[in-house]
């Protein structure tokens, strides 16, 4: 299975802040849409950065309320893991596992296309064995 796949299934756009986005602006982002992260794009749809939730935790902890002012170009992971749509699911799950991150920015070129998550990957596999054991049983047993 391919990243590609997972973007199919998730048929959704990609949501995504800019560098100039406050904290504030991005936790107001996080929230409505409620997901845990988010791409940071230059105006060409470039990847510079990702700001997750546990930027949030972390800047809060130590910086306190005036956080919220702050530019997401200040405070983003530069240089994030991403993966490419032909990428095989299982190494990027590896590469997720191994840096200890729950959702990967899919690239085209040097596009964002997508986010992928563990949720994501889960869900599209589990609906793949429900089909092949499906599958299988109508096989085995004729249709049921």
């Amino acid at each position: 299975m391919q990243v590609r796949d997972v973007l199919i299934s998730k048929a959704g756009r990609v949501i995504a802040t800019g560098p100039d986005a406050t904290v504030a602006d991005a936790i107001a982002t996080l929230v409505s849409h409620n997901i845990g992260s988010l791409p940071v794009v230059d105006a060409q749809g470039h990847l510079l950065g990702i700001f997750s939730e546990r930027d949030v935790l972390r800047g809060l902890h130590f910086r306190g309320e005036a956080f919220r002012a702050v530019r997401i170009s200040e405070v983003m992971t530069r240089d994030p893991i991403y993966c490419e749509p032909s990428d095989d699911v299982e190494l990027v799950m590896a590469k997720m596992s191994e840096r200890h991150v729950a959702k990967v920015p899919v690239l085209d070129g040097d596009r964002l296309v997508g986010v992928v998550s563990v949720g994501d990957v889960i869900k599209l596999m589990a609906e793949r064995l429900k089909a092949e054991n499906n599958h299988l049983i109508s096989y085995l047993y004729g249709s049921v």
